[in-house]
């Protein structure tokens, strides 16, 4: 074997995110570094009474001052999400990409209920160890805890995924380059001419979106854009919205999932509010990017959206009409825009084993590189 492939892992990467519609997992090669290969994927989708209880969960978890309380329905939201990963992990390595295949190690982010870096927490739900018992494998966890108890945000956690995306990309990309994930919350990951990284929560993604739908009509998102697309948005509504202070904070900063509300919006039509939520989402990002373009003096080459969001066609509109840059979709690149952030969770776990930095000063404000995650082994 060569020198080089000695140093591959298999990893598999897990990612429920704020939108919960679902686990996603997938079974990548890495070094953790430079090399990288996916090679499969799948995903556990939620059932509408799991994704009540995980609502639940988020609401119950609001003001926590103790990372391993568990009040409300925290006990069975937790049990719910070890469950679900165990699940997602068997629905991974029963594909035939995968039979076969031993993985190395799991990177497993579990369900956030609660950030507020501000007051030094931060709150993932789902038992490590119960899942490396489970399927007979180290598991890196908590991900987030070292960064903000020394100091820093906990999140973004993806933009040194990003970078080596980039690097080994077969289509060229020119810096500076701007990817957007768009989850519940929408995060940007800057990487400058010289390959440094800045990465921040611009605001809102998808998750206020899938709220103001849930509610006025029981729906799980606004599929596309459609809804949205039919309606116009309420200006006074949006300068509300847009009033938050959280947008005149300096990079790098992070967001809770419930840090906004639809309030602004109740007395919109369904369409009226949607379309109001989305313009919400889009202008929230171009002014993060507005503020990179001012402090780097330079535009972003390219705009990459990820996520759920880059399949709402209306979103995509209009950020290509909000951007002189041109704006394009993660699978375009032949990346797995959906399943990104589990990569990167593989990616970061291999990494951690490593004792390899996951976050640094620019992407989570962290005083000096910092490696994290915790290690269950299987009993």
């Amino acid at each position: 074997m060569a020198k080089n492939e000695e140093k591959l892992s298999l990893a598999v990467g897990l990612m429920s995110g704020t939108s919960c519609d679902g686990v996603d997992v997938t079974l990548i090669e890495t070094d953790g570094e430079g090399q990288l290969r996916s090679l499969a994927s799948a995903f556990r989708p939620y059932e509408p009474a799991e994704q009540t209880l995980l609502r639940r969960a988020m609401e119950d978890a609001q003001g926590m001052k103790n990372r391993t309380a568990r009040p409300g329905c925290l006990i069975e939201a937790e049990a719910l999400i070890t469950r679900a990963h165990i699940e997602a992990v068997g629905r991974l390595m029963a594909l035939d990409s995968a039979r076969g295949l031993q993985p190395d190690v799991i990177g497993f982010h579990g369900q956030t209920v609660w950030h507020d870096p501000a007051a030094g927490i931060t709150v993932q739900i789902g038992n490590g160890q119960a899942l490396a018992n489970a399927c007979k494998m180290p598991v890196v966890h908590d991900f987030r805890a070292a960064d903000v108890a020394a100091g820093g945000q906990g999140a973004p956690l993806v933009p040194i995924y990003h970078k080596a995306l980039q690097a080994s990309s077969v289509i060229p990309l020119q810096q500076p380059l701007a990817i957007i994930n768009i989850g519940g919350v929408a995060n940007i990951t800057w990487i400058g001419k010289d390959g440094t990284l800045t990465a921040f929560d611009s605001g809102p993604g998808n998750a206020l979106i899938n709220d103001w739908v849930f509610k006025k009509d029981n729906l799980a998102m606004d599929e596309g854009g459609a809804i949205a697309a039919s309606g116009s948005v309420d200006f006074l509504a949006l300068i509300t919205l847009m009033g938050n202070p959280y947008f005149r904070k300096a990079a790098p900063k992070s967001l809770d999932r419930n840090a906004f509300d639809i309030a602004p919006v109740e007395s919109l039509s369904l369409e009226n509010g949607a379309a109001t939520l989305t313009a919400f989402t889009v202008e929230t990002i171009c002014l993060g990017l507005e503020h990179m373009e001012i402090q780097e003096g330079e535009a972003a080459k390219m705009v990459v959206v990820c996520g759920g969001g880059q399949h709402n066609d209306y979103m995509m509109a209009q950020l290509g009409e909000a951007l002189d840059s041109p704006v394009m979709q993660a699978d375009a690149l032949g990346w797995n825009g959906d399943s990104m952030e589990a990569e990167a969770f593989g990616y970061l776990a291999v990494r951690s084993l490593r004792k390899l930095p996951l976050t640094f000063p620019r992407t989570t404000g962290v005083k000096a590189p910092l490696s994290g995650g915790v290690l269950s082994l299987p009993v």
